[in-house]
């Protein structure tokens, strides 16, 4: 959940939303299936990065509660207040990771659930690169987006206007690709939110995987 600075007009669409964007989406099966996974892949203590974390449930709660260190980022003050007071086993900072200095090689596993889709094609694809060289070798990059063909479509989110870009499948594909990551798993599934605006969308999950070679700029 992320754009141009705090104040941006989607930092103010995921301030209003709050905790509705939680319930919306807490009935995704495919994203708990992709936390099952994830949490079988980690070793005990590994180290998280969880981009756009909003509310922290259920990525930074279910991570956390399991015993792993987890740093949940969102550009939303009030994302990040909520996380704060309902997961207080993860650590949780309002930020913009596309400036967050990012050290290369320093997490076990990075999570990126639905947190591109405001970013222009340039910036997606250059903070894909960055997260990639942020894990470990055999470090694992979880990424979830809407696989449309899309690029600053102004549309309307629960709601709230917004402009979303994105990429066709085999485009995220090669984008997570083209930063040096092996796509461990992949499923498609169609998702409809539980909210009365809310449509049934395509939803692409891949679980990634850093070899031992340092990736791509």
């Amino acid at each position: 959940m992320f754009d141009e600075d705090h104040g941006s007009p989607a930092a103010a669409v995921f301030d209003a939303l709050g905790g509705e964007y939680e319930k919306a989406f807490a009935s995704s099966a495919a994203h708990r299936r992709s936390l099952d996974r994830l949490l079988g892949e980690l070793a005990p203590g590994s180290s998280v990065l969880d981009v756009g974390s909003g509310t922290g449930r259920p990525t930074a709660a279910v991570l956390a509660g399991a015993g792993h260190r987890v740093l949940g980022v969102d550009v939303s003050p009030v994302m990040v207040e909520i996380a704060s007071r309902q997961v207080p086993d993860a650590g949780f900072r309002c930020a913009d990771v596309r400036r967050m200095p990012l050290e290369d090689g320093s997490y076990d596993a990075v999570c990126v659930y639905f947190a591109l889709l405001q970013m222009t094609r340039a910036q997606q694809t250059e903070l894909v690169h960055r997260l990639a060289r942020a894990l470990r070798p055999g470090g694992l990059l979880v990424l979830a987006t809407v696989p449309l063909d899309v690029e600053e479509f102004d549309g309307v989110f629960m709601g709230q206007d917004v402009r979303v870009t994105s990429f066709a499948t085999e485009d995220v594909v090669a984008l997570v690709r083209g930063a040096g990551l092996t796509v461990e798993w992949q499923q498609n599934v169609m998702f409809t939110p539980t909210h009365p605006d809310a449509r049934p969308e395509p939803q692409l999950f891949l679980h990634c995987m850093r070899g031992d070679a340092e990736p791509a700029d």
